[in-house]
């Protein structure tokens, strides 16, 4: 399973003084049907760090449990680097899987974490990799996460687990991630964590990506959660919300405009939604703060103001509750 650290060459270089503390490894288990996009969004920051600093940070092998290539769920097939055998206890494990969760409950997969796990070895599941941790006993009293799409049957077959809705997890040896591009999110914060935020934030710019979001961002906005219904009273509730944002409409007037009562609408809300309607407008308009700090020059009193706070006191209040992290941190990260 042994490879040499890949450092390629490139035109950018950070010479931030870091000292290589020795190379950490990952090794990679493919399931059937991974996620391609959640497997390249993790290798992609190791491969970033080690041509950035021109030094072996990371290193990265790519296993299934037979050694044949695997199918991700794209159709496309990766060749594998070897069989799956034993890593070493420093080595972190990571199960990639995807839309098929059964695949990371493979017997051989759930004894390769529970091993590594019970050897003092950190774990990890991309997308639904979290199943195989599941299944091996590793994730009570953890914090951990997998993709939204899947976590109703998740709960369903582990119903003494929650998994958060957010991005991703790390919780002392277990990293989850809901997969896609969060995975990429999760590797900026190790990276972060091995290396430095300033190092972090270079990896996170040659990823194209102006913001290094942290672990507590949802997997799904608002507005993305409201896409996925079709009630023609909620949809024109959620628009007036949206076309109100810098000076907040009553939610009776919203109510009232679409033909329905205060009671209605809290109603419909909580049943499709699973949150109060004044919960849901606020979240939209911190959503709407943090995307205007993340990508404008407009000052922390603008944007207060632009997302219908009137005092800046209890915008910074609000935002730090719902993101954990304050809004001046945000602007500082673009």
């Amino acid at each position: 399973m042994d490879r040499q650290p890949l450092v390629p060459s490139g035109a950018a270089y950070f010479d931030s003084g870091i000292q290589a503390k020795g190379t950490k490894r990952f090794v990679f288990v493919l399931c059937p049907s991974f996620t391609l996009l959640a497997f390249s969004s993790a290798v992609e920051p190791l491969r970033i760090a080690n041509q950035l600093s021109q030094k072996p940070l990371y290193s990265w092998t790519v296993v299934s449990m037979d050694g044949q290539p695997v199918s991700s769920s794209s159709g496309i097939a990766i060749h594998v680097d070897s069989a799956f055998s034993p890593p070493a206890r420093d080595d972190v494990l990571v199960v990639c899987a995807g839309n098929q969760p059964a695949a990371a409950g493979d017997q051989q997969i759930v004894a390769a974490v529970r091993g590594h796990y019970r050897n003092s070895g950190q774990v990890g599941g991309l997308c639904t990799g979290a199943v195989a941790l599941a299944f091996a006993g590793v994730l009570e009293g953890r914090k951990f996460t997998l993709h939204w799409e899947n976590q109703p049957a998740f709960i369903e077959t582990f119903p003494e687990l929650a998994p958060t809705l957010n991005k991703y997890e790390i919780d002392d040896r277990v990293m989850t991630s809901g997969g896609g591009a969060a995975a990429t999110d999760l590797f900026l914060d190790i990276v972060a964590s091995d290396h430095g935020q300033r190092f972090a934030a270079v990896v996170s710019d040659m990823c194209l990506r102006r913001v290094t979001i942290g672990r507590d961002m949802p997997q799904r906005s608002s507005l993305a959660a409201v896409a996925q219904v079709s009630n023609p009273a909620l949809s024109a509730m959620v628009e007036l919300m949206k076309q109100n944002r810098e000076d907040p409409m009553p939610l009776d007037d919203i109510a009232e405009r679409v033909g329905l009562s205060r009671r209605q609408m809290e109603r419909l809300f909580g049943d499709i939604l699973g949150m109060p309607p004044a919960r849901f407008y606020l979240n939209l308009r911190l959503e709407h703060a943090r995307n205007l700090l993340a990508s404008t020059e407009m000052s922390l009193w603008e944007v207060s103001v632009a997302c219908g706070f009137s005092s800046k006191h209890h915008f910074s209040k609000v935002f730090t509750r719902r993101f954990g992290t304050t809004p001046g941190r945000v602007k500082k990260r673009k």
